[in-house]
């Protein structure tokens, strides 16, 4: 790796972070507008412009509000939990491509971190330590509302993050790369769903898997602990679960990193099945600066579609009993995805033949 090389991804780096840490804001203001526009009640108005600058309040009262840590805690897992937390989704992102790159004479500016050839296994690596955090808190906690977080949060993640990886396996089944075989290249997956069929079908994976995009949906759901699968924290049984004995800087990290792991998964839905960052009728991969920007502005539109589905589906639906999300995942999700990769590969073969 060349120095232009190295100063590049560093600067990429920084900016990928700083937009991570400025879309919790975002979020958080979508979200109070948005339940604020369901339930028909004002909302925030009173900091700022139509109360935009709400979130930015928040964040200046949890900074100086006193930091408390009780005697009884596991005071290395409990320091531990919070950069967890956050850490896990941010580090995520270094594979989602979120544009389709710019070409400046012999150097190509590409919108995305790192490009693996094994993205996905990176990425489902990755997502596998998300319940650690959870884990951590609720455990040095030393209380029955952590402890039980803890273990619900460990229940519910494996259980969907089985279905998860099934949905994916399904999604690179279905993604031809040059070389005419299956790729994890996450670069390679968008650019599968560039185009259209017949002229005028989007090729985008929403509608060649819409099995698998139903799972991963319901899937990402439970892995961030949103409604209708929000156990881990449910006010009414658990306070507020693993956060319970957090206040101060950790809990805001705990909570930015709840909406860094809402960001990361409406990210990867738009990826793996609304095609990234192209659109079906226009060529946004050419390497010009126009076709860079506008394909960093589709992605992005993209995503705030996803990230208000997530509000939506939250202030909509009631919590479901926790029998019935465990049988839920287990007992549909799971053998659901499992016939659609079967049904994957007999299609693949077919249409090879």
């Amino acid at each position: 790796m060349s120095t232009l090389e190295i100063i590049v991804t560093c600067i990429k780096v920084l900016a990928v972070f700083t937009a991570l840490q400025m879309a919790v804001p975002v979020l958080v203001i979508m979200e109070r507008r948005g339940v604020s526009f369901i339930q028909d009640r004002v909302g925030p108005d009173r900091c700022g412009p139509f109360g935009l600058l709400q979130p930015f309040a928040d964040a200046a009262k949890l900074v100086f509000k006193e930091d408390i840590t009780p005697r009884h805690v596991d005071k290395l897992l409990y320091f531990l939990a919070p950069a967890f937390c956050l850490i896990v989704p941010t580090v995520a992102f270094a594979v989602v491509p979120f544009g389709s790159g710019i070409r400046i004479g012999d150097f190509t500016l590409s919108f995305q971190i790192a490009d693996f050839r094994v993205g996905v296994l990176y990425l489902l690596a990755i997502l596998s330590m998300s319940s650690f955090g959870v884990v951590c808190a609720g455990w040095a906690q030393n209380n029955k509302y952590g402890t039980l977080s803890a273990l619900r949060g460990v229940a519910q993640s494996v259980s969907y993050e089985i279905a998860m990886c099934l949905a994916v396996v399904a999604v690179v089944m279905s993604t031809n790369s040059d070389s005419g075989v299956s790729s994890t290249a996450m670069s390679t997956i968008v650019a599968d769903q560039g185009g259209t069929y017949l002229g005028f079908f989007p090729k985008w994976n929403v509608f060649t898997q819409p099995i698998a995009f139903f799972i991963f949906l319901a899937a990402m759901y439970a892995e961030t602990n949103r409604t209708p699968f929000d156990f881990v924290e449910c006010e009414q049984e658990l306070v507020a679960g693993y956060m319970t004995e957090y206040g101060s800087m950790k809990f805001s990290m705990l909570f930015m990193g709840e909406y860094i792991a809402m960001a990361l998964q409406s990210a990867l839905l738009v990826t793996f099945f609304l095609g990234g960052w192209t659109l079906p009728w226009v060529d946004l991969g050419d390497g010009s600066i126009a076709g860079g920007i506008a394909s960093v502005i589709v992605f992005l539109v993209k995503w705030f579609a996803v990230a208000w589905l997530y509000i939506w589906v939250r202030w909509t639906l009631p919590r479901l009993r926790y029998d019935k999300l465990m049988d839920l995942g287990w007992k549909a999700l799971v053998p659901l995805a499992l016939i659609n990769i079967v049904a994957t590969a007999f299609v693949g073969v077919w249409l090879r033949s």
